[in-house]
């Protein structure tokens, strides 16, 4: 691949994932063209420069440069894409990552966790909303890869019209577990391990933290060598993701997400069409196998399950994350069980939100944290 025929690739923030996404993108020559954009002009340079000079000691000399963009200003982020014009935008930005909370105390974590990811939805959704203005005010069509909440974040963006093309992370961050699970029980190679899964992120983020499925809906199968895998039991796959195949995670694990990412960006880069696990293609809800090439993500289902059928999961496993459904026009209803936890701990209650008024949601939801964070250190 030329430089003339390599993507222009924006990596939208600057935290922790970004910086790791970054790193692989310019140790990577297919992927090296890049600009990564954030709202500290200082630190998105510094960030930028290490991954730089990292990939130059690795012998792969990329092209790097840095934005500011401040997502609040949709004006201004507007006029920065229309100038950059990127082929891909990679977005990283959330208001409050999902690993915030994992930093409380042990017992706090785990209490609050129980109110899973749905009802913090306005600090992934609200940046997305506002990239997702900004692009369409820019006048571009940049293919964007969403990290921050994808599968909810996809489907009610797209029901404004404004989904990005695919998600990442989540579904696909289990199935490198889920094919050495299989290969452990079936005796066999991994490499001659395919797996397709369906599921939402409950499931993802349950499975490998107990071991086993809780509340969450899903479908998988499994092949060897392309023959359908029998007589394995699911069960006895999970219990290797809590058990043998357990691994570090919150910080730490931003490394598979990374690498989620990159498997993704790689492949819309090159057009591959490679298989990968991936939430939200084309804002569907949850997360599906699909091929990846220039244009995105097409869904590319085990042969029995109907993507109507596969859609039908996600939902039902949506319910397990604490969104009880999405309406037509972006309006989210959230489930009761989970907002009561929010409410008991955080004093923080949204029964419905529309699409709107998300950032007023997420102003409210950040205060109540911080509040509620500070009482728990104390």
């Amino acid at each position: 691949m030329t430089e003339n025929e390599k993507p222009l690739i924006m990596v939208v923030g600057c935290g922790d994932l970004a910086a790791r996404v970054l790193t692989l993108l310019l140790n990577t020559p297919d992927t090296n063209r890049v600009v990564l954009a954030g709202r500290d002009l200082e630190k998105t340079t510094r960030t930028a420069n290490l991954a730089m000079l990292t990939a130059a000691n690795l012998g792969v000399l990329g092209d790097v440069r840095v934005e500011r963009v401040d997502l609040d200003d949709v004006a201004a982020t507007a006029e920065t894409i229309a100038a950059v014009r990127p082929d891909i935008v990679f977005m990283a930005a959330s208001l409050q990552s999902w690993r915030i909370i994992t930093k409380l105390p042990k017992p706090v974590f785990e209490e609050l966790d129980e109110a899973q990811l749905g009802p913090w939805l306005p600090m992934h959704l609200t940046p997305n909303y506002l990239l997702a203005q900004a692009i369409r005010e820019s006048g571009t069509a940049p293919k964007v890869v969403n990290a921050a909440y994808p599968d909810a974040v996809g489907p009610v963006l797209a029901k404004a019209g404004m989904a990005p093309t695919t998600g990442i992370g989540n579904v696909g961050n289990i199935i490198p577990a889920l094919t050495y699970g299989h290969a452990i029980e079936a005796g066999a190679d991994p490499a001659a391990v395919e797996v397709k899964l369906v599921a939402q992120h409950y499931f993802s983020h349950y499975v490998p933290r107990f071991g086993d499925e809780g509340n969450g809906a899903y479908h998988l199968a499994a092949t060897v060598h392309g023959e359908p895998l029998e007589g394995v039991s699911h069960r006895a796959v999970f219990a290797h993701l809590s058990g043998r195949l357990r691994r570090l995670g919150g910080d730490a694990g931003q490394l598979l997400t990374a690498s989620s990412a990159m498997r993704v960006l790689h492949a819309m880069a090159t057009d591959s069409g490679v298989l990968a696990h991936v939430p939200a293609p084309d804002g569907l809800p949850g997360g599906y196998p699909a091929r990846i090439g220039r244009d995105g993500a097409t869904p590319d289902l085990p042969g029995d399950l109907p993507l109507d059928d596969a859609i039908a999961i996600n939902e039902d496993c949506q319910r397990a994350d604490g969104i009880e459904h999405i309406d037509q026009d972006g309006t989210v209803t959230f489930t009761d069980r989970e907002m009561a936890v929010m409410h008991r701990l955080l004093g923080y209650e949204c029964r419905t939100m529309r699409l709107v008024d998300t950032g007023v949601w997420a102003d409210e939801l950040a205060g109540r944290y911080r509040k509620f964070a500070e009482q728990a250190a104390a």
